[in-house]
């Protein structure tokens, strides 16, 4: 009875941060759902969209409904690591005595969003990137410890290319997923459109808080896990990896490296707190299916022939998932 009173109590407070959003946000369901799994997750999220889609917002209007503290910083090619960070200064009291002091930098927040990341050099990006991992920040000798929940929402453009430093593969791994954001449609275009053109602005409730968060954290980690689901999840990933005796064809054709054992963890974990959005506590094959093209499609790199057949991440996956799909129900 319990156990079911919790699942009530935590699909009521996610249906109502979602239902919150949605007063700014319009449409884009599925990119605040995945945000939502990466925070309650304990991961991290890479959105990719052209400019003008939200994304900025999207993190802000969390932020409010989640009564967390939030920080936003715009990565350009002079960026410097302790701009992120944070950098020991100077400091003298009262009586003219000088003192080294740490000043925390915007990373020491809840939710960070950090725009268009790939616009930072290599250096910078690995001081996010160490923090995102470890979730302390080293000045001198002293480790400072991060504030839980700790999100990094980082956004990078497909267009305009120049002058961009892409992230290398192995840091993508560190994003648990990597959500492509689209166009909206003409109707929730309209609605955008309307609500421009509206006079009041629109009030935001904050419906939790940093504890009820972590709360539902706990909830996520009590999800199921049946070993055949796990056995699902485990040939997701390998039919990834080529060379391997459970590839799947198209990726002995056309991937170079597949996903690493990250993506299988990452699996499970998205998959626990999608399952728990749909008020079940325990994880289905169809949460894993669903969760996999964001959780892999930046956890494989694709050969020359790929490129030149025109093939992308999601055409590759799309055969992988039917691929499993067709061998388990065998």
């Amino acid at each position: 009875m319990g156990t079911e009173e919790t699942l009530k109590r935590a699909v009521g407070q996610l249906d109502a941060v979602r239902a919150e959003i949605s007063k700014v946000i319009v449409g884009q369901q599925d990119v605040v759902d995945g945000v939502l799994i990466c925070l309650l997750a304990g991961g991290h999220v890479l959105l990719e969209g052209v400019p003008g889609l939200g994304k900025t917002t999207l993190l802000r209007t969390l932020a409010r409904v989640l009564h967390l503290k939030y920080s936003r910083i715009q990565f350009t090619p002079d960026l410097m690591p302790a701009d992120i960070v944070g950098s020991m200064i100077m400091e003298t009291d009262d009586r003219g005595a000088k003192a080294l002091s740490f000043q925390p930098g915007p990373i020491f927040s809840n939710l960070v969003l950090a725009d268009e990341i790939n616009r930072a050099t290599p250096k910078t990006q690995s001081a996010l990137l160490e923090a995102m991992q470890e979730r302390t920040v080293t000045s001198g000798n002293t480790t400072h410890e991060l504030d839980l929940p700790f999100l990094v929402m980082a956004t990078q453009n497909p267009i305009e290319m120049e002058g961009t430093y892409p992230l290398p593969e192995a840091q993508l791994d560190r994003f648990l997923m990597k959500i492509l954001v689209e166009y909206p449609s003409r109707d929730d275009l309209n609605r955008i459109v309307e609500r421009t053109i509206q006079k009041e602005v629109v009030h935001l409730d904050q419906i939790v808080d940093r504890d009820a968060i972590l709360g539902l954290r706990a909830v996520c980690r009590e999800v199921l896990v049946a070993p055949h689901v796990q056995e699902y999840a485990i040939d997701l990933v390998m039919a990834t990896q080529p060379g391997t005796p459970y590839a799947h064809d198209i990726a002995n054709k056309y991937i170079r490296y597949g996903s690493s054992p990250r993506g299988a963890q990452a699996l499970v974990e998205c998959g626990r707190v999608l399952a728990l959005m749909r008020g079940r506590m325990h994880l289905s094959t169809d949460d894993v299916r669903f969760v996999a093209p964001g959780v892999l499609r930046h956890r494989i790199i694709l050969n020359f022939d790929a490129h030149a057949d025109g093939h992308t991440a999601e055409t590759i996956l799309k055969r992988v998932l039917e691929g499993v799909a067709a061998k388990a129900g065998a």
